[in-house]
């Protein structure tokens, strides 16, 4: 007994130290839990690499492979958005006019917001999308600083992640080998499915939202669409952001039409059906759990952690059920009946 209780008092330490870490660094965390995932994605192709080179130079050309495609995504956005930079100007000034507008009451177009959240919600918007390059300024040490977090994070786990890994599973206890090593199966197939799905929804987005914004009639089919794209491909906005805006701008219009086109449509089956079904349906298919049950995951990481819940979120969820499966199925294993409230 307390051979075994030595035995795992390295890895309690570590797992202590590791939460605290987290509590002291929450402001940066989000990026080396976003940086930490990503190198668990690419291990794959970083392992391809090391059969050509040494493992410092393979790290790099991942990292740098990463930044690069980051680069071009920041880079084409700049690019559209400094190429069309009166249509969501006019947008966010023509709903800015409407909310401005003493006889405007959004109550009595069904919105159960108050005018003065619904201007704080405008503002966030026009600084995100409108003035993002002083918003960018603004804060571009915090930004920079990240970015380096990021990168860093990157390069670290896939240079000594596995090195590490292995120096940890040496103070573990044999009883648990199995456990951690059936649990790192479950976190690398979600992960890579939680970025696979991602980029595969925003995809999609683009290509149905064209027909979508050509039956709007408002032109700019194209612009409007890779703009709900973007906005999908961002986990804490998704492209019922889009959509909304859109719909406030043809409601300060009063277009009734564009409201019903855009709804029903646009922020029903454009952005709900994926974000409600298609995600749910494709991540827990890969990890065997329902949809339902993925699809809080997923929603609850996002509203209570941002960024950095998007994967925790479903990574919790997925480990909390493997790990309820693996001791189900070593109880029967080892012939122990469950009592009424473990089946």
């Amino acid at each position: 007994m307390k051979s075994s209780r030595a035995d795992l008092f390295p890895f309690i330490l570590i797992v202590v130290l590791t939460l605290i870490a987290f509590a002291i660094f929450w402001s940066v965390m989000d990026m080396v839990l976003v940086g930490a995932s990503i190198a668990v994605v690419l291990l794959p192709l970083h392992h391809r690499i090391l059969k050509y080179t040494r493992p410092r130079v393979s790290a790099v050309i991942v990292t740098l492979a990463v930044f690069i495609s980051l680069a071009l995504t920041v880079l084409t956005t700049f690019f559209i958005l400094s190429s069309n930079p009166d249509i969501l100007r006019n947008l966010f000034a023509s709903i800015g006019v409407w909310l401005n507008n003493p006889a405007t009451n959004p109550l009595d177009f069904g919105i159960p917001i108050s005018k003065a959240t619904l201007s704080a919600m405008l503002a966030e918007g026009t600084a995100l999308f409108v003035d993002y390059q002083k918003t960018l300024i603004s804060n571009l040490y915090l930004i920079l600083f990240k970015v380096l977090v990021l990168f860093v994070s990157i390069f670290s786990l896939l240079r000594w992640g596995e090195e590490l890994k292995k120096k940890l599973t040496r103070h573990v206890p044999d009883i648990l080998t199995g456990y951690i090593r059936r649990l790192s199966e479950a976190t690398v197939d979600t992960l890579y499915v939680i970025y696979i799905v991602q980029i595969a929804i925003a995809v999609l987005t683009f290509f149905i939202s064209i027909p979508v914004f050509y039956l709007l009639g408002y032109g700019n089919i194209i612009f409007y669409s890779f703009f709900a794209a973007f906005c999908e491909l961002i986990p804490v906005l998704g492209s019922s952001v889009a959509f909304i805006l859109i719909g406030t701008y043809a409601l300060a219009q009063g277009d009734t039409r564009g409201v019903f086109i855009l709804f029903f449509l646009g922020y029903l089956i454009v952005s709900c059906v994926p974000e409600i079904y298609v995600r749910p349906v494709l991540v827990g298919r890969r990890v065997k759990i329902h949809p339902l049950i993925m699809f809080i995951g997923i929603i609850s990481g996002i509203l209570t952690m941002g960024l950095a819940g998007f994967v925790l979120g479903p990574v919790i969820i997925v480990l909390i059920i493997t790990s309820y499966r693996m001791y189900v199925q070593d109880r029967k294993e080892r012939g122990k009946p469950l009592t009424s409230s473990e089946s």
